[in-house]
């Protein structure tokens, strides 16, 4: 089974596109979408019931509005209580179409090869920004780099959603920590990269190229209050 689980916040413009790569993503396994909905004000929820209806499908909806960490924590326990296969995999992506699925079949056979965590990196060698602000570079390569060396962790990139998980690495962070995802927001994936390091996964980047263009509207991310969050969970690991 390859679950792909998938926050979602506004996301109505980039929905249809986001079906229709998913959909025609040629694998072996069966595919299951699980999607997280943060209290979305528009036709998010409706929108993704149209676009993949007749496919397995899994759309949680939250009560309030919690950010990523709160639906990638809730995506990754409801996928554990459907028990999973250790051959299974877990894809996480963006639903703005940032994430390029024309890579996700080198990141699955990588995964295979015993993998726990495969990355989609934009500071691997290949990897790289694609119609992307010079102030959004300068910010991700800065981030990146502080909380590399804070954290003495040679992962290169830290906060991307896009990536394969193993069902073991999850069990592994939530045996030893209770709750996979503490974190709210963005930072919530530096957190899980820390955990992972932190049950001896096995982690590897892949290169590639994240391209703007494909997003319809602004990023979710904010700045000012993602980058407090980056301090506020560096000083508590140090």
């Amino acid at each position: 089974m390859l679950y792909f689980l998938i926050p979602v916040y506004n996301e109505v413009d980039n929905l249809e596109l986001l079906a229709k790569n998913l959909i025609n993503f040629k694998y072996d396994d069966e595919k299951h979408f699980v999607f997280v909905d943060d209290c979305s004000t528009d036709n998010s929820v409706e929108d993704i019931k149209k676009h993949f209806a007749g496919f397995p499908l899994e759309v949680i909806t939250k009560k309030e509005n919690g950010g990523p960490g709160d639906s990638f924590n809730k995506g990754f326990e409801w996928i554990l209580s459907q028990k999973p296969k250790s051959k299974d995999r877990i894809v996480t992506l963006e639903a703005d179409n940032t994430s390029d699925i024309g890579i996700l079949k080198t990141m699955l056979t990588i995964s295979n090869l015993d993998y726990d965590l495969v990355l989609a990196s934009v500071y691997a060698q290949g990897g790289g920004f694609v119609n992307t602000s010079l102030f959004r570079k300068v910010l991700s390569i800065i981030a990146n780099l502080f909380i590399r060396n804070v954290l003495d962790i040679k992962v290169l990139t830290m906060s991307s959603f896009y990536r394969v998980y193993s069902p073991k690495v999850l069990k592994d962070i939530k045996e030893k920590y209770t709750t996979i995802i503490e974190e709210k927001g963005f930072i919530s994936m530096v957190e899980v990269v820390f955990k992972s390091i932190k049950v001896n996964a096995k982690i590897i980047e892949v290169p590639m190229k994240l391209n703007s263009d494909n997003r319809v509207g602004k990023s979710k991310m904010k700045i000012f209050s993602t980058g407090i969050s980056y301090l506020k969970f560096l000083l508590k690991k140090k």
